[in-house]
């Protein structure tokens, strides 16, 4: 009998210390994007990077409708870390219910500033539109309803002093679908958010004539903070030979307050630490620079990347 019992609280034991990994383990869902876009394939890096580094961590990249759905997810606590665009963060923080968010998410934390996304109007090079004011009658797409694009779209217009209403069709289309759209001559634009170099553009150029659209330096201006004029270098997809206007805003990495401090730190570290292979996966990840991780924040940072940026010395 006393031998049985000692087996039975062996296997107990045995049973317990196999449990007892699997509890500890940290799941980390990344909320990315649309797979031809850049969010997706630097969610892959990131979410290789991590489950190499990050002990016991369970790893999974979600492909999604980008900044808006990513920020509802950690709302919910069914994502642990998403990419998102400067204005849709502050607009998720608020609660912002024309943006998305029928109530404040007042859980989210920065991890850090990234990159640039910028506003990239792509044309038909017949269509002869040339700046953003040349779209009024035309077709064009811009993005998904509620998406960070579509916030944008609606920014840009409103400062350009237009509207839907001035355009001949709109259509509500990820980057992919825009483009097949573009190039079966069933839609004149497509009006996209996103790292410079992005797959879909470059794919589009390399078959068919395209034009990128101008938004003058002064509808920017218009719009303020966070959005800032910039430039799409000439060169940056093929056939562009000149310097194009735009607008600019920065995308943020963000996390929920439920996540631990020593993940976050560790998140936060491991992303400073592996910006090369970040860049393999994609040129957008040239522009993220530690200097930065900081600047224009809407939203406090986690106190474990806090934590990351106080060793490093970029926070006193």
């Amino acid at each position: 009998m006393i031998g049985f019992k000692a087996k039975v609280f062996s296997a107990a034991m045995t049973a317990a210390a196999l449990i007892a990994p699997a509890a500890q383990a940290e799941f980390i869902n990344i909320a990315t994007g649309g797979t031809s876009g850049v969010y997706y394939p630097l969610g892959v890096a990131l979410s290789e990077i991590y489950g190499e580094n990050i002990s016991g961590a369970r790893t999974q990249v979600q492909a999604t409708k980008a900044s808006v759905e990513n920020l509802n997810l950690l709302g919910a606590k069914k994502a642990e870390l998403a990419f998102a665009l400067g204005d849709s963060v502050k607009a998720g923080w608020e609660g912002n219910a024309e943006a998305g968010f029928p109530k404040p998410l007042t859980d989210l934390r920065a991890l850090a500033a990234i990159y640039p996304n910028y506003i990239q109007i792509v044309a038909e090079k017949d269509s002869g539109i040339k700046t953003i004011y040349d779209l009024k009658g035309k077709t064009l797409s811009v993005g998904a309803p509620a998406s960070g694009t579509e916030l944008n779209a609606r920014e840009i217009f409103k400062a350009a002093g237009m509207s839907y209403d001035d355009l001949g069709k709109v259509e509500y289309l990820p980057y992919a679908e825009s483009a097949e759209l573009i190039k079966n001559r069933q839609l004149q634009a497509t009006l996209q958010s996103s790292g410079l170099g992005v797959a879909f553009i470059k794919d589009l150029a390399s078959t068919h004539d395209i034009t990128i659209v101008a938004i003058p330096k002064e509808v920017v201006e218009k719009i303020g903070a966070p959005y800032v004029p910039a430039v799409i270098p000439a060169g940056t997809y093929q056939g562009q030979t000149e310097d194009i206007p735009t607008a600019a805003v920065g995308n943020v990495l963000v996390t929920r307050a439920g996540v631990s401090d020593e993940t976050a730190y560790q998140m936060t570290k491991l992303l400073f630490e592996n910006l090369p292979k970040l860049e393999a996966a994609h040129s957008a990840a040239k522009n993220i620079k530690l200097e930065h991780a900081v600047d224009g924040l809407s939203i406090p940072l986690h106190p474990g990347a806090e934590r990351y940026y106080r060793e490093v010395g970029l926070i006193k």
